[in-house]
């Protein structure tokens, strides 16, 4: 795998609607969601498509799983979820349990796909640890599904949390991550900046009790803030406030897409 230890090199929407959410995220954001790729598994699992063709090694962005009506009964809900790399998911797994994390998903292996678990750091913030299985061709391919700069990626990672010092402790001490800057926010402390290497990759902030979501919250790349704003409301999304605009000079807002999922975008203004 070409991607370094801590890499995000997956996004997940879970969904209580696969064709609704294709078709919401089609008119802001300009992804192709495909068909069901494993109906013989019994599940609805469907792949995301950027316009450029990159993504991961297997080509896709992402990917939207279907959950069922058992799900939903035991408490699953809509949400993005990113996936991490890392090479050996069983170690990582053990690490993060023996430092107060949880494990929600066990290690599982999937022909094709690679080794993933779903965890959770000691605030309970939500994330998967994975090791790809990359193409038997390309054993040294890498995911781009993350950058700074294009649309249709995810640009920014964003934690919000009730403990940020222990946060940013277990992130740098698991994934190789760094904690450098900080953006002062008055009575709601640090936005403390993180990085992979020289990449900027995002950001732990301490929760406030009017913020709507704790856990990870992942900003999608858009052409145009002003679109992509206005897309959202006429597809039935509920935006959480009014696009900002951010030191970079770009633009951002949060909103919950129409099945309830929470995520960002960003991206310039025309």
């Amino acid at each position: 795998m070409g991607n370094s230890l801590g890499s995000f090199i997956w996004y997940e929407l879970m969904t209580s609607d696969s064709d609704a959410a294709a078709a919401f995220y089609a008119s802001v954001v300009g992804w192709r969601i495909g068909a069901n790729v494993m109906p013989q598994a019994g599940m609805d699992y469907r792949m995301i498509e950027r316009i450029d063709g990159g993504g991961a090694p297997c080509g896709y962005s992402g990917g939207v799983f279907a959950l069922d009506d058992e799900m939903i009964g035991q408490g699953a809900s809509p949400g993005w979820t990113g996936y991490i790399y890392v090479p050996d998911v069983d170690a990582k797994v053990a690490q993060i349990e023996a430092d107060g994390g949880a494990t929600h998903v066990p290690a599982t292996t999937m022909e094709g796909v690679g080794r993933f678990a779903m965890v959770s750091d000691p605030q309970g913030a939500v994330f998967y640890v994975m090791t790809p299985e990359p193409p038997a061709d390309d054993p040294d391919a890498s995911s781009d599904v993350f950058t700074v700069d294009k649309p249709q990626t995810v640009r920014w990672n964003e934690l919000v949390t009730p403990d940020d010092d222990a946060a940013v402790a277990f992130y740098t001490r698991h994934f190789g991550w760094t904690q450098q800057g900080a953006m002062p926010m008055g009575a709601l402390g640090d936005y403390r900046f993180i990085q992979l290497g020289e990449v900027p990759i995002g950001a732990v902030m301490r929760k406030a009790d009017f913020m709507p979501v704790a856990g990870w919250t992942y900003y999608i790349g858009v052409d145009d803030i002003d679109r992509a704003f206005a897309a959202v409301k006429d597809a039935g999304g509920n935006p959480a406030g009014e696009p900002q605009q951010i030191p970079t000079g770009e633009y951002t807002v949060h909103a919950f897409d129409p099945q309830g999922a929470y995520f960002g975008l960003v991206g310039p203004r025309s």
